[in-house]
C-alpha cells in the first residue's frame, strides 16, 4: 500500500468514527444497528492492519507473524478476512496463553489472537470505541484515545496537593478473568443492537485458550492480550464510574486507569466510605477487592505513600520561592519500578556473547530502553531516584568493560567508562 493511498484511508476511517463520535454524543439512548458493514469495510480493514503491525507482538497459535502475513501479501489476506466477514464465515481461533513475568516475581497471564483475529477485532474497536468514547468518564484515563498515563498521575498529583490526605488505594482481584460476559454484553447493548457485530464480541469471549497444547473453554473474563479487549474492559468498568459519580463523587476525587484505581479523599470518614462504596459497586459486577493489596493510606506528614502506574507517591518538603518549606507530593519510580530497571539492565548486559561486542553496540542495545524509562519516569521531582538508575547504568557497564578486557578489578576505569559510554550517546534519564 502505497503512501498517498493509506492517507487516504486513515482519512476516512478518522472520518467515519467521527460522524459515529458525533452521532453517539448527540442522543445518549441511542443504538446503533448498521455497524457489520463498516466492519468488513476495505479502509477500516487496512487502517486495522496498520495499527495491528505497528503494535507488533508474537504469533498466535497458528504461527503466524506480522512479517509472514507480509510475505503472505497483507491486501490478500485482508479481502480474505472481508470475504469470510461478508459470508459468516469468521470464527475466531483460541488465544494462545502465555505467562509474563511481574516485578512482584509472579506471572501475568496473556492471551494472544492470531493476525487475522487482531485485525478484525482491531476493525470492529476502530467501529465501535466512538460510541462509547462518547459517554465514557473523565475519571477514566486507560487505553482510551488521546489519554495517558502521564494524565492520570498529574490528577492525581493535583488531588493530593488540594488536601487530599487520605488514599483509597484499590485493586481489584483478578478482573480481567472475572468479567461475567452476560453482563458484559448487556453493557454492551447499551449502545449496540447490530446482531453480526454482538456475535463477534460474543465470539472473542468464547473462543477458549490454549496453553501448553491444550484447549479450555472460556465461560468468564476476557484475555489480556486482545485488541479488543481494554475497550470491552473500559465498557465493563464504565457501569463503575458511573455509580461513582452518582453516589461517591462527593468522597473524593477518583482515578483509574483501567483495573487500577485510586480514590483521593480530605478525610479517613471519606476515605472509609469511599472504599465501602467500592466493594457494593463492585458486587454488582460480580467483581472484588483484593484484601492483601488493598489499603487505606495516611498522607499526612509524608510517613505513608502509594504506588500507582508504577509511580510512587509521597509528601515531601520542598522550599517555594520565599524559602518557605511546604509538603508538596513526591512522584517517582516505585521499589518494584526501580527493581525491574535493574534487572533489565543487568540482564541486557550479563550475556556472554555481548562481550564480542563494542560500546557503540552495547549502547545501541541500552538506549531504547532508557529512553523509554527516560520518557515515563521522568517527571520533575523523581530526579534523585532516576540518578540511581544512571549510576547502576554505570558500574554495570564498567563491569562488562572489564569482564570483556579480561579485568580482575571489575570497577577499574569507572569514570572512564562514564566518558567513553557519553561519547557513544548513552542516553541518561537526569539529563
Amino acid at each position: 500500500m502505497n503512501a498517498q493511498k493509506a492517507n487516504d484511508t486513515k482519512g476516512k476511517v478518522r472520518e467515519l468514527q467521527r460522524k459515529l463520535y458525533i452521532a453517539a454524543k448527540s442522543n445518549g439512548r441511542r443504538k446503533f444497528h448498521a455497524l457489520y458493514d463498516k466492519v468488513y469495510d476495505m479502509p477500516t480493514l487496512a487502517e486495522a492492519w496498520k495499527r495491528v503491525k505497528s503494535n507488533g507482538g508474537s504469533s498466535g497459535i497458528d504461527g503466524m507473524s506480522i512479517q509472514d502475513t507480509e510475505g503472505y501479501g497483507v491486501e490478500k489476506i485482508l479481502h480474505e478476512i472481508q470475504n469470510m466477514l461478508i459470508d459468516g464465515n469468521y470464527h475466531p481461533q483460541p488465544v494462545k496463553r502465555v505467562n509474563i513475568p511481574k516485578p512482584d516475581g509472579k506471572k501475568r497471564p496473556l492471551g494472544i489472537p492470531t493476525i487475522k483475529d487482531r485485525i478484525v477485532q482491531m476493525a470492529t474497536k476502530i467501529i465501535i470505541e466512538p460510541l462509547f468514547e462518547a459517554h465514557f468518564k473523565d475519571t477514566s484515563w486507560g487505553f482510551r484515545p488521546k489519554r495517558s498515563a502521564h494524565q492520570a498521575l498529574e490528577q492525581v498529583r493535583e488531588a493530593c496537593d488540594n488536601n487530599g490526605w487520605w488514599v483509597v488505594d484499590a485493586d481489584i482481584r483478578g478482573f480481567f478473568d472475572n468479567i461475567n460476559h452476560e453482563k458484559l454484553m448487556k453493557l454492551v447493548e447499551v449502545r449496540i443492537n447490530d446482531r453480526r457485530v454482538l456475535k463477534l464480541i460474543r465470539k472473542w469471549l468464547e473462543a477458549g485458550v490454549t496453553e501448553n497444547g491444550e484447549y479450555r473453554e472460556s465461560s468468564i473474563g476476557s484475555p489480556q492480550g486482545g485488541v479488543i479487549s481494554p475497550l470491552l474492559a473500559n465498557i465493563y468498568l464504565n457501569y463503575f464510574d458511573t455509580l461513582w459519580e452518582r453516589d461517591g463523587k462527593q468522597l473524593g476525587k477518583l482515578v483509574r486507569y483501567a483495573d487500577d484505581l485510586v480514590i483521593i479523599c480530605r478525610t479517613r470518614k471519606s476515605a472509609e466510605h469511599a472504599l465501602k462504596l467500592v466493594k457494593e459497586i463492585l458486587e454488582r459486577l460480580e467483581l472484588e477487592l483484593h484484601p492483601e493489596k488493598t489499603k487505606l493510606v495516611h498522607m499526612w506528614g509524608g510517613k505513608e505513600g502509594f504506588d500507582f502506574l508504577g509511580m510512587h507517591h509521597r509528601f515531601m518538603q520542598v522550599d517555594n520561592r520565599r524559602k518557605i518549606k511546604l509538603l508538596k507530593v513526591h512522584q517517582y519510580p516505585g521499589k518494584k519500578a526501580m527493581r525491574k530497571m535493574r534487572e533489565t539492565i543487568k540482564t541486557i548486559l550479563s550475556k556472554r556473547k555481548l562481550l564480542k561486542e563494542s560500546v557503540a553496540e552495547i549502547v545501541d542495545r541500552l538506549n531504547p530502553k532508557l529512553r523509554g524509562w527516560k520518557n515515563y519516569y521522568g517527571l520533575r521531582l523523581a530526579v534523585k531516584w532516576l540518578a540511581k538508575i544512571d549510576w547502576y547504568v554505570q558500574e554495570t557497564l564498567t563491569r562488562w568493560w572489564n569482564k570483556k578486557r579480561q579485568n580482575a578489578n571489575r570497577r577499574k576505569d569507572l569514570g572512564n567508562m562514564r566518558v567513553i559510554s557519553g561519547k557513544y550517546g548513552l542516553v541518561t534519564l537526569t539529563t
